[in-house]
């Protein structure tokens, strides 16, 4: 006898976690639908040239950064897939997912301590230019930020596809002594040409929704995206009218490569654990070889350059001062208050998402899906449609009537940052949960088995490393955000990242680098604990 919705305690976790992520998303396009009534004559007027160019950047820095980011990612990838074995590899690829720890705001404040205009290159580039290095701030700097997180992610993808060549046709290849050019051409093409839409896309999406890099390395209105022009028209102009259009634009033009992305197959969150090397009959010669060691070695140095700078500044600040401040304990409690609670309501609500997508597959057995297995399955993937910053316009907009906006910060952080997370801990979570259930759910059916005693009983052993990974990552996402608090902060609530943002601005160079060296040390803690909690997981299977 089948089970009906509300019978089953997982389905109903489940209808209560998409409402809260109705109620979060729905409250921002509220605010947005109610400002832009309340003043369309000022929303219409906003559609001047200056919006105009500030979509034409998006994309075109967009766009770009794609394609620095994953050309060159297509040559070092076929490198290392070249070369399966040798002395640093999974080192090398280790490193390679060290950007993807990191928050914006470090990263930019690595980039800027080598490319700066203060920066350790800055000498040779004046020598080399004859004059002043004016500094990589505007679209170079965007630019040279963005192929630093994305040539990594590229590469590693890259080699995940390439692995995926069954063995046997390299065993041909060499048997009949194919080179380098006919291999590539016959071979290892076709299974990059059918990776590349996805991960040019994933790569053109991050791109769009790029936030504290614009904010940082813009260097003016010449270099602005529709997230950064959103919060200088909510912080600086005040202009809700002009807001509300630049988040409309920036809904549709994430909405549209979503959905491109979801027709090509991409994988939006950016998955790269890379499994160990398969044995490859290669026939390299010296001369590729060679080749491909340089290529290996620019694109680690490009990598290893920006970390290298944010140590190396970071510690040539005055940490213990800054450990004795009262504002950065504050903000450095408040940083890790936040970030817990935005990690445990995000591992709840994909828990609750998981549980309830899998009881009513399990309810259904056959037929279609309903309409709310559907919403468990890819609810959590809508959020990437609504970048945060447009979360928190639309919520800014909407609370500005009703007081201040500002006091209810924390609440806005923990929420919007908990929900961005999903996707990540849902790749964690759902996996487990679903072998565990595949194992146990005709027994508690049988023995009545169901909801709390069910959890600690039967599911609490299998997710506990799942759930450990899933938090861990979902904690470095928030510490390192900078969308929601840089339109919600203010002096009594002040992150990490806000606090950093605050000492650039008011040119204290020295300060933020240190700051962000201890950020960047805590995310990267939290990233790899993630990393090793879920191959534990997966040794453990």
């Amino acid at each position: 006898m089948r089970t009906s919705y509300p019978a089953d305690p997982r389905v109903t976790a489940g209808i209560v976690a998409l409402a809260a992520i109705g109620v979060l998303i729905g409250g921002a396009f509220t605010g947005l639908i109610l400002e832009g009534i309340h003043d369309l004559s000022g929303a219409w007027a906003a559609f001047d040239p200056y919006l105009l160019r500030v979509v034409r950047f998006t994309l075109w820095q967009a766009a770009l950064s794609m394609l620095l980011s994953v050309v060159p990612a297509l040559f070092v990838a076929r490198a290392l897939s070249r070369h399966p074995r040798f002395f640093g590899r999974a080192f090398i690829l280790q490193l390679f997912a060290v950007p993807l720890a990191l928050p914006a705001i470090v990263a930019a404040l690595g980039i800027l301590a080598l490319y700066g205009r203060a920066g350790y290159f800055a000498g040779l580039f004046s020598a080399a230019g004859g004059e002043g290095w004016p500094g990589i701030y505007g679209l170079s700097g965007i630019l040279v930020a963005h192929v630093f997180f994305n040539l990594p992610l590229s590469v590693r993808l890259f080699v995940e596809a390439l692995r995926t060549i069954p063995d046997d046709q390299w065993r041909l290849a060499s048997q009949l002594g194919i080179g380098a050019g006919p291999a590539f051409r016959l071979i290892e093409w076709p299974t990059l040409r059918a990776a590349l839409p996805g991960i040019a896309g994933l790569v053109f999406m991050l791109c769009i929704t790029s936030f504290t890099i614009v904010l940082i390395l813009g260097g003016g209105p010449a270099a602005t995206t529709l997230e950064v022009g959103i919060y200088q028209a909510l912080r600086f102009d005040f202009d809700p009218a002009r807001a509300v259009m630049l988040t409309l634009l920036q809904i549709a033009l994430t909405f549209t490569v979503v959905l491109a992305l979801t027709r090509l197959g991409a994988n939006i969150v950016g998955d790269t654990n890379l499994p160990v090397a398969q044995r490859r009959h290669l026939s390299v010669t010296s001369i590729e070889t060679w080749l491909n060691a340089v290529l290996i070695l620019l694109a680690l140095l490009f990598v290893v350059g920006p970390m290298a700078a944010t140590v190396t500044a970071g510690l040539g600040a005055d940490l213990g001062r800054l450990s004795g401040e009262t504002a950065v304990r504050q903000a450095t409690l408040t940083s890790v208050g936040l970030a817990f609670l935005s990690a445990v309501l995000s591992v709840m609500l994909s828990v609750a998402l998981t549980m309830a997508r899998r009881a009513l597959a399990v309810n259904r057995r056959a037929g279609p899906r309903t309409m709310l297995e559907y919403a468990t399955d890819t609810g959590a993937g809508f959020v990437l449609v609504v970048p945060p910053i447009v979360v928190g316009a639309g919520w800014f907009l909407l609370l500005r009537h009703a007081g201040d906006a500002f006091a209810i910060a924390p609440i806005m952080v923990v929420t919007v940052n908990a929900v961005m997370a999903m996707p990540f801990a849902l790749r964690a979570v759902r996996p487990a949960y679903d072998a565990a259930s595949e194992r146990h759910e005709r027994l508690c059916a049988q023995l009545g088995i169901s909801g709390w005693n069910r959890f600690i009983l039967v599911d609490w052993p299998s997710l506990r490393r799942p759930l450990a990974t899933a938090f861990a990552f979902a904690m470095a996402l928030s510490l390192g955000d900078l969308g929601v608090i840089a339109l919600f902060g203010s002096d009594s609530v002040r992150t990490l990242p806000y606090l950093i943002l605050a000492r650039m601005g008011s040119y204290r160079t020295q300060d933020a680098a240190g700051l962000a060296l201890l950020l960047g040390f805590v995310c990267l803690a939290l990233v790899l604990m993630a990393d090793r909690l879920g191959k534990g997981r997966s040794h453990d299977a």
